[in-house]
């Protein structure tokens, strides 16, 4: 039962800041309101990555308006229709001048939504309308409490705690760590994944679990053993908690660990058998590349002779995100490139910080997107590694975010990338060398070859790499 599902997000990013004119409030509207408004038209008239039909904007925003309206209950709402002209400036003021004729109209009517005034709501309702007349999947209007989600999304939170990951084990109701945070407290007091967690601060873990494993219904017992277990070992940083471990059937002496100032990670990492080092990347954050690099080091410290990245559920991140990640196996030449409405290419190449080469297998799925397939991408076209899995999702698409001042976001197409060799794999994906993919009802535990097929298909062809450069001969001299 897995206790740690890492966050998919199935965007490559890159951040902007606002570069719009100044609005003029309307009668109903805070100037906030109105420049958010018109920055939102702005931005997707000059930056979505097609052309944009700017009447179908101004309609969509009216529509999205009197359907906001009508599913709170406000009767028969109407607004003027809107025209367009060939002039943005003009477009823009009548669209402010449409928002706040319905504030001015309707937002009394409105109750507060999560401390969303109505006006507010109105506002919101306007540029989810224009941003949706385009009909992207991937250009969305972001609320404050959407565009707060999206970044502990990406770059995680922060907690006191022990700094591991686990599952419980069905057999034993033991903790099973499957990773320890590098550098983590846990890591400085000698826990090893695969360890078994049996008792915190002298009480048996099964004992603390008894109340959850009483619970008949699965999702009912999987949170309240979260609660549990998390109640156990976070805790403020400078705190102790004792731990009992279970190593290769062992009871050890108990291990006291001082919890920490843990920021949850996006990369984990352990050591397979015959020195394959395996590294999970659940996201594309901003601290990814430095977390990857950190575990390559301890890896390789560890006598690594070759390597899985498992980019499986990954949904991606950030651009730059992609290009680090990528360069720490491509040594030079390109990794992606972006090509925008204007047809201007980008080309972004690695940056020589690569490590040695080994035999590579990168993991891929259905839900590997974005960011993971620029990666997966890079390595296919270099020919540094070899993809195994199934093929991906298929998102050759860039978006930019827009912050706003009020803390909410519009996140917009831009630009289409493009792999090394100048495939588009949007709609397409990527296609493995080695096909395998997860038998259905398979008891799946990532990390661990012998309940992982697709983990084992890879483990198995670096195995025969690894072997064939042992028998190799020495070159001559």
């Amino acid at each position: 039962m897995k206790r740690l599902v890492p966050v998919a997000v199935a965007a490559l990013l890159t951040l902007a800041t606002a570069r719009v004119p100044a609005a003029t409030a309307g009668p109903g509207l805070s100037a906030q309101q109105s420049e958010e408004l018109v920055a939102s038209y702005v931005h997707l008239t000059s930056d979505f990555y097609k052309k944009v039909d700017r009447q179908a904007a101004l309609d969509n925003a009216r529509t999205s308006m009197i359907e906001y309206l009508k599913k709170r209950k406000v009767a028969n709402a109407t607004l003027p229709s809107l025209h367009a002209s060939d002039d943005d400036v003009t477009n823009a003021e009548a669209l402010n001048h449409e928002v706040s004729a319905a504030v001015g109209t309707y937002a009394s009517k409105l109750e507060p939504i999560e401390s969303l005034s109505g006006s507010t709501q109105i506002t919101y309702a306007a540029i989810a309308g224009v941003l949706g007349s385009v009909k992207d999947r991937y250009t969305v209007f972001l609320s404050p409490k959407e565009y707060a989600a999206l970044n502990e999304g990406l770059d995680g939170t922060s907690f006191g705690g022990v700094g591991i990951s686990y599952d419980i084990d069905d057999a034993t109701h033991l903790l099973h760590v499957e990773n320890v945070i590098l550098d983590g407290p846990s890591d400085k007091a000698g826990l090893q994944p695969d360890d078994m967690i049996a008792a915190i601060d002298g009480k048996p873990v099964p004992q603390l679990l008894a109340p959850a494993l009483s619970e008949k219904e699965d999702q009912k017992r999987l949170t309240a053993e979260q609660g549990i277990v998390t109640a156990q070992l976070r805790g403020n940083p400078g705190t102790r908690v004792q731990l009992t471990l279970v190593r290769a059937g062992k009871t050890m002496d108990p291990v006291t660990i001082t919890r920490e100032t843990i920021h949850q990670p996006s990369v984990s990492s352990k050591m397979l058998p015959n020195s394959i080092g395996y590294v999970d990347l659940t996201v594309f954050g901003q601290t990814t590349a430095q977390e990857l690099n950190l575990a390559l080091h301890r890896l390789d410290a560890q006598g690594a002779k070759a390597y899985v990245v498992d980019l499986r559920n990954n949904g991606g991140g950030y651009l730059n995100a992609a290009v680090d990640v990528s360069s720490k196996f491509i040594a030079n030449g390109p990794i992606v490139s972006v090509q925008s409405r204007a047809g201007t290419d980008t080309e972004y190449d690695a940056d020589n910080s690569a490590i040695a080469p080994r035999p590579l297998a990168v993991l891929v799925n259905q839900y590997t997107a974005s960011a993971s397939e620029i990666t997966a991408g890079a390595i296919q076209d270099s020919g540094v590694g070899t993809i195994v899995g199934t093929k991906t999702f298929g998102k050759g698409v860039v978006q930019t975010i827009f912050p706003m001042r009020d803390g909410s976001a519009v996140k917009i197409t831009t630009a289409r990338y493009f792999t090394p060799k100048g495939r588009d794999i949007n709609a397409v994906g990527i296609e493995p060398e080695i096909k395998t993919d997860l038998p259905k009802n398979t008891k799946f535990r990532p990390g661990d070859p012998t309940q992982d097929p697709q983990l084992a298909a890879a483990v198995s062809f670096l195995d025969g790499r690894i072997a064939q450069n042992t028998t190799a001969p020495a070159p001559k001299s």
